[in-house]
């Protein structure tokens, strides 16, 4: 694997704790919608910007 820059390092950091955020938000707006249909848009969201942060972290790896 090559070696990562700190910039680049300092990038990747920056942006897991942005997906981080981002997950937490939306299963939290999960938690409170009113309608079903609401609730599995949110869960997706929360899904998707999961993914984004498993994708980061394994370039930590």
């Amino acid at each position: 694997m090559t070696s990562l820059s700190e910039k680049e390092l300092s990038s990747i950091k920056d942006s897991l704790s942005e997906e981080e955020l981002l997950v937490k938000k939306y299963q939290m707006l999960a938690e409170h919608a009113e309608t079903a249909e609401l609730k599995e848009k949110m869960t997706s969201i929360a899904d998707k910007h999961q993914g984004h942060f498993n994708q980061l972290y394994s370039k930590l790896s």
